[in-house]
């Protein structure tokens, strides 16, 4: 039986060609066509929503297809933009949103949002690292997990920002071999123990980071030997995953509609 340490290396050993596999898989394959084909047409916020294929995809690349019901929430994300400090994208602890007004930038460029390569390129790019995360997870959520935080790390620049992704925290907790009850310890002494365990700028480095992960697969492995427990439950909406309870709350204010 594949390990998850051995799992994750064998992705991971060359990440590129592992990408190359699953944009190729004929679903992958077949949407990124669409999506490609039909991108570049769009002008406005309103065609963007109104054509639900390209909509899912975008949000599936950005990793929130869990919020993808929630479309007068992402419809304020794309109309404000990033640009001022006020946005509420800027607002969102959970980086995800900022990213996905800066690929499909309306709030900036208006009309020629779409033709940018962030909003064709970039997005079919994350679609396809999206794509291999999930696959991987359904074999090994250990593994799923591994990649995802080896993609959001270089972001992480202090413990707050580890604790408001649980599935970051996870990854770090199971690093650190601190319990999961530690999870509901007091938010300041979660976020002081992370930067006192960790120094947060070896995130920017490869080689620290590789190290970082052998040491969490490792473990990973020895904690989740038996079944019985859902760890890809931190990827699903019912974790907040990066979203206050009161910004959560914010969405019932919003039309789902999107309007």
């Amino acid at each position: 039986m594949t390990t998850t340490y051995t799992s994750y290396k064998l992705i991971t050993a060359d990440l590129g060609k592992s990408l190359e596999r699953v944009a190729k898989e004929p679903d992958v394959a077949r949407e990124t066509e669409y999506y490609l084909s039909k991108i570049g047409d769009i002008k406005t916020i309103d065609q963007f929503f109104a054509d639900t294929r390209l909509y899912d995809y975008a949000i599936k690349a950005h990793g929130l297809e869990d919020m993808g019901y929630a479309k007068a929430f992402m419809r304020k994300v794309l109309t404000e933009g990033v640009d001022n400090e006020d946005a509420f994208a800027n607002k969102l602890t959970d980086s995800r949103y900022k990213q996905l007004a800066e690929s499909l930038n309306f709030a900036r460029q208006g009309e020629a949002a779409t033709s940018f390569d962030r909003a064709q390129k970039g997005v079919v790019d994350k679609y396809a690292r999206q794509t291999l995360e999930q696959s991987a997870g359904e074999e090994n959520a250990g593994v799923r997990l591994a990649l995802y935080f080896a993609r959001m790390a270089p972001s992480i620049t202090s413990g707050y920002a580890i604790i408001a992704d649980e599935a970051l925290a996870q990854v770090v907790r199971t690093a650190l071999q601190l319990p999961d009850e530690f999870a509901g310890t007091e938010v300041d002494r979660q976020a002081a123990t992370y930067e006192a365990a960790i120094d947060l700028k070896d995130f920017q480095d490869p080689a620290k980071l590789t190290d970082f992960l052998d040491r969490f697969t490792a473990l990973w492995e020895i904690n989740n030997s038996t079944d019985g427990y859902d760890p890809l439950a931190v990827f699903g909406s019912s974790s907040g995953y990066g979203i206050s309870s009161d910004l959560l709350l914010s969405i019932n204010s919003l039309k789902l509609g999107g309007r």
